[in-house]
């Protein structure tokens, strides 16, 4: 059995972390109500421009400028956009998101796979095992998470689409959380490039109206969108992030109460004994000397 001093010791340790835990989940608290403000303001903004995308899509003519973005080709090669956070302590918010693109490299075996990380959880995961990709982005694309703009989100979706326009890469897609609430996020594989078409083709709308014309729009309004998307997924794991982070400190908190109460039941009872140990030394010994 441990002395009362190892105990007292463990008890101190204990509550040093739960002040830190539930410090952290405060902290995250905070960051999530903005977080949350965020991707609630951009979303139906971006599930529209998706709508739009995939409609006007399915109606560009093969020589169409925008038609680079919608045509299918044969797959050789396949990027996945990776967006995890750059810290830990969230729980299983990073290891999700790096599965489930494990997941799509095991799909396409018979492709090249490489893995843009936004987030410095996934460049250190597929660093090790030679897929990350940086090429044209930078050393250190994860930074995007010191400050997230959609200028700076601009940077990487152009240069995706010049990537993809090139022929670098036959497909795109985007893995992410999305979130949901503060205590449920869910993994989202999306596909990126090329862009797909409405899943029902009667629900597509080609009656359109293009001023001041259809190519010129065209030209500005897929790149846009998928600007728009790529930062809805980013604002999506911000949030998710900060929610995670919360949750796992909030159950971190009440481990470490529970554990506190535990340690604590433990020195009461060891303090007690040892004090009847000493009680029943003191009348040994007094019985020995009236002996």
């Amino acid at each position: 059995m441990p002395s009362l001093k190892e105990i007292r010791n463990r008890i101190v340790s204990v509550n040093s972390t739960m002040q830190i835990t539930s410090a952290m989940k405060m902290v995250s608290a905070a960051k999530l109500r903005r977080a949350q403000d965020a991707i609630l303001q951009m979303r139906p903004y971006a599930q529209k421009m998706q709508e739009v995308l995939s409609n006007v899509s399915a109606s560009l003519d093969a020589d169409a400028d925008g038609s680079v973005y919608g045509r299918q080709r044969e797959l050789k090669s396949v990027l996945v956009v990776a967006i995890t956070s750059n810290r830990g302590l969230c729980g299983a918010f990073n290891n999700n998101v790096i599965k489930e693109c494990k997941l799509i490299a095991d799909a396409h075996q018979g492709a090249n796979i490489k893995v843009l990380s936004l987030g410095k959880k996934a460049f250190d995961n597929f660093k090790k095992g030679g897929t990350h990709y940086t090429e044209g982005f930078g050393a250190t694309p994860y930074q995007i998470f010191d400050q997230l703009t959609f200028s700076n989100t601009s940077v990487i979706a152009n240069e995706i689409m010049t990537q993809y326009a090139a022929g670098k890469f036959d497909r795109v897609y985007v893995v992410y959380n999305q979130f949901r609430n503060a205590g449920s996020q869910s993994v989202k594989r999306e596909q990126y490039l090329p862009v797909q078409p409405p899943v029902d083709a009667k629900a597509a709308k080609s009656d359109y109206i293009y001023e001041p014309g259809k190519d010129q729009i065209l030209t500005e309004l897929i790149p846009r969108s998928l600007k728009v998307q790529l930062h809805k997924a980013l604002l999506d794991s911000n949030a998710s992030e900060h929610g995670a982070r919360m949750t796992a400190m909030h159950k971190a908190t009440d481990n470490a109460s529970d554990i506190k109460k535990e340690l604590s039941l433990v020195y009461n009872k060891a303090r007690q004994a040892s004090i009847t140990k000493e009680i029943l030394e003191i009348v040994g010994g007094a019985e020995a000397l009236n002996g």
